[in-house]
């Protein structure tokens, strides 16, 4: 989980006040991007049908669906580790456009499935509240200041007890329910708390762009549970 560098001196803890301004501008610019790259691409594949082909293909077969999350796994990985070159910026953007766009693709038969039960507006609601809770807990960080990094571990072996039970759920066929939703939105919370802590005590002043990937993808999680939670209360 942790990629970003602690080289004394570089980091920005021990930056200078405006390159750790600078630092955080960047990030959270960049972070906007892949938010803004990510709601056109799901716009273009709903109204071109592509959102439609994909979640057929995608859905047809209980081990397609746990072949493609495989595959997003591993896409994710190696976007993580383009966005945390230190060597090139075009492969930190890279990390970054790829990564965007194996969420775009993930995301898009939850989309397609929510549109046609609950409506559009459903998706719109739980961007709201998913944007909303970033922003909170974004806020709780920026004013306390306190280092949250005590929580990687503990998101570590979540993560993996997680991953484990999302696959057992669909290798067995079995359910997972609204509580296992609403735990998973606040393992996506205290990823944001972690994420952004890093951000404000952790990462290189040069990795603005890995930081953004973090915290798109702990944005994402929230986003994903939050919704699937909307769909539920509307069935």
């Amino acid at each position: 989980m942790d990629h970003y560098t602690t080289t004394f001196g570089n980091t920005v803890a021990d930056a200078l006040p405006a390159e750790r301004a600078s630092f955080i501008r960047k990030t959270y610019l960049h972070l906007a991007g892949a938010i803004i790259a990510f709601v056109a691409l799901e716009f273009y594949l709903m109204v071109s049908g592509l959102g439609a082909e994909i979640t057929m293909t995608m859905l047809g077969t209980r081990w397609g669906w746990l072949l493609v999350l495989l595959a997003f796994m591993g896409v994710s990985m190696l976007a993580n580790w383009w966005a945390n070159s230190q060597t090139s910026k075009a492969m930190q953007y890279l990390g970054l456009g790829v990564y965007t766009v194996a969420e775009a693709i993930i995301f898009a038969p939850l989309l397609f499935l929510a549109e046609y039960r609950a409506g559009s507006g459903v998706i719109m609601e739980a961007g709201v509240v998913s944007i909303g809770l970033f922003l909170g807990i974004t806020a709780v960080v920026f004013l306390t200041r306190t280092d949250f990094s005590f929580l990687g571990p503990i998101l570590m072996i979540g993560g993996f007890i997680a991953i484990g039970l999302i696959f057992a759920s669909i290798m067995f066929g079995f359910s997972l329910g609204t509580v296992f939703a609403f735990v998973m939105v606040a393992f996506a919370g205290a990823s944001i708390l972690y994420e952004t802590s890093n951000v404000m005590h952790r990462y290189n002043t040069n990795q603005h762009v890995a930081a953004s990937l973090a915290l798109f993808a702990s944005v994402a999680l929230l986003f994903w549970w939050i919704l699937r939670i909307f769909m539920g209360s509307r069935d």
